[in-house]
């Protein structure tokens, strides 16, 4: 096959498609057609780099061809140069309205002709080398960016499970609680006063964020989060030290990355504040309504309805029709109220989730 570029001919004269091609013939790849509509059919079926063409033909003429060819987005940078006798300024300024990089008067110079076609060729290979340069750049940032999320999901599963290690909770309880979030962000995102707050992106990071919840857990004495039984006041107010443990384990880690990550932000309100209420009777900053940040508010409920239906080493699990009793009181005292409301309308869903990964 050819390495030469090819070059279109399109004129309704005879003589002066064979006049082009002999001069072109010798450095590139030339093809002729002898009216517009052949020149379309050409260029619909082979790859053409250049395209010389006439304006005055019979049927199409050389101003309808190029409107054509500029409204294909396979052709839409394709340069085409017109070969004219026409010389007045209005048809110069018409055909490069409609497109056309260069203008060359009959009767032709053979130089001129050379030259013209030469340079706007190896304008088209900058182009080209341009644009497949775009392309694999744009290749390789999709390829990291899939990359950074991969290690930031993987950073996340290894940070839960170290907190998992020394809890009673499960891995179950991190993807379920995860997937509870999910499913109550989808839905208020239906919501008439959650749709602009919520949207696809700020939903994926509230749920990649959700299994650092409990992370500050690790700072926690085995002797209070082991104990199988009712804390002691004091031993519960150790207890509630995790969340600043959480909030600063995850301040450090933005701190070394040098810059804000909206990731990394939730993150922090997660671990921070999901034990905050609505009332303002929640710690660790006693937080009151919307004061809470929305993804702790949506982290609280998947929290305490996980911990209702799950057995622990001091309780025995709920059913849910008794954790939706539980958290129904809750309503405007522990949590957000329109929340409330859009977990009992896909309380069924949170329910299979509770099934599907189930601590057996």
């Amino acid at each position: 096959m050819s390495d030469k570029y090819t070059v279109l001919v399109v004129d309704d004269a005879k003589e002066n498609l064979a006049v082009m091609s002999q001069l072109l013939k010798d450095e590139y790849r030339v093809v002729v057609a002898k009216s517009g509509e052949q020149a379309l059919s050409l260029l619909a079926n082979q790859k053409i780099d250049i395209v010389l063409l006439d304006v005055v033909m019979p049927g199409m003429d050389g101003y309808q061809v190029i409107a054509h060819i500029k409204s294909q987005d396979n052709l839409k940078d394709l340069p085409v140069i017109f070969l004219t006798g026409k010389d007045s300024v209005e048809d110069e300024e018409k055909g490069f309205e409609l497109g056309a990089c260069d203008y060359i008067n009959k009767p032709i110079s053979p130089p001129i002709v050379k030259a013209r076609v030469r340079t706007h060729i190896q304008n088209k290979r900058t182009r080209d080398f341009l644009q497949d340069q775009n392309i694999f750049l744009e290749k390789e940032i999709i390829n990291r960016t899939e990359e950074m999320s991969r290690l930031q999901d993987a950073t996340i599963t290894a940070m839960a499970s170290l907190a998992e290690t020394r809890d009673q909770e499960t891995g179950n309880h991190i993807r379920r609680t995860q997937l509870y979030v999910k499913l109550l962000a989808d839905k208020l995102q239906t919501h008439e006063k959650y749709k602009d707050r919520l949207n696809i992106k700020l939903i994926d990071i509230f749920y990649k964020s959700a299994p650092l919840h409990d992370i500050g857990k690790v700072g926690i004495p085995d002797n209070i989060l082991l104990k199988p039984g009712k804390l002691e006041v004091d031993e519960f107010e150790v207890m509630k030290k995790h969340t600043d443990f959480g909030f600063k384990a995850i301040e450090d880690a933005e701190s070394e990355m040098g810059a804000d990550d909206t990731f990394l932000k939730v993150a922090k309100e997660i671990a921070h504040y999901h034990h905050e209420k609505w009332d303002g009777s929640g710690y660790p900053d006693g937080l009151k309504g919307e004061e809470i940040p929305l993804s702790a508010r949506l982290m609280a409920i998947a929290d305490v309805y996980d911990a209702l239906i799950s057995k622990r080493v001091y309780k025995d699990a709920m059913s849910h029709e008794q954790a939706m009793k539980i958290i129904s009181e809750g309503r405007g005292s522990h949590f957000d109220p329109d929340m409330i409301d859009a977990f009992f309308e896909i309380e069924h869903e949170f329910y299979d989730v509770a099934q599907k990964y189930t601590d057996g």
